[in-house]
């Protein structure tokens, strides 16, 4: 239960996120169109998304030990396989820079979850400045596969 409970909230802070942005403050930027969430690597198809933990709900945050804040960015990562779409066990990596190219830590770490169909997919956060803008390169080996496949998007953070 607890995954789709995590599913449906990532979902809606995924859109809120969408409508939030810079305080009264700053300039807005102009609005750019949406950008892919998921990646087709031949046999598997990899969904991916990242947003400030200050979204999480706090049972969720604590449960996955996040620590709620602007200042701080989580990934999620699944990888389902195409032909049935089920989830799958994979090698998920994932190196991100922000624009000046300092290195940002994130190290995934997998969570399962038991049900009718066990859930799979693989959380990391890392610090976000405002307005920094990350770019995730996810290096991805689903079970049973030779190689790595990559998958690159970037986002942008707002914290105040």
């Amino acid at each position: 239960m607890i995954s789709k409970t995590l599913l449906i909230s990532l979902s809606l802070l995924a859109s809120l996120t969408a409508c939030g942005g810079p305080g009264n403050s700053a300039t807005v930027p102009e609005a750019q169109p949406a950008a892919a969430s998921s990646a087709d690597i031949g046999n598997h198809i990899v969904h991916f998304n990242a947003q400030s933990t200050d979204k999480l709900p706090p049972a969720i945050a604590r449960q996955y030990k996040f620590v709620r804040s602007k200042n701080r960015a989580m990934l999620i990562v699944s990888v389902l396989r195409e032909s049935d779409n089920m989830p799958v066990l994979a090698d998920v990596t994932v190196k991100t820079v922000n624009m000046a190219g300092q290195l940002k830590n994130v190290k995934m770490k997998k969570i399962e979850e038991p049900g009718d169909i066990v859930a799979i997919y693989y959380i990391g956060d890392t610090s976000v400045a405002n307005r920094e803008t990350l770019t995730f390169n996810i290096s991805i080996k689903p079970d049973g596969e030779d190689t790595f496949s990559e998958v690159t998007f970037k986002r942008q953070f707002y914290s105040d």
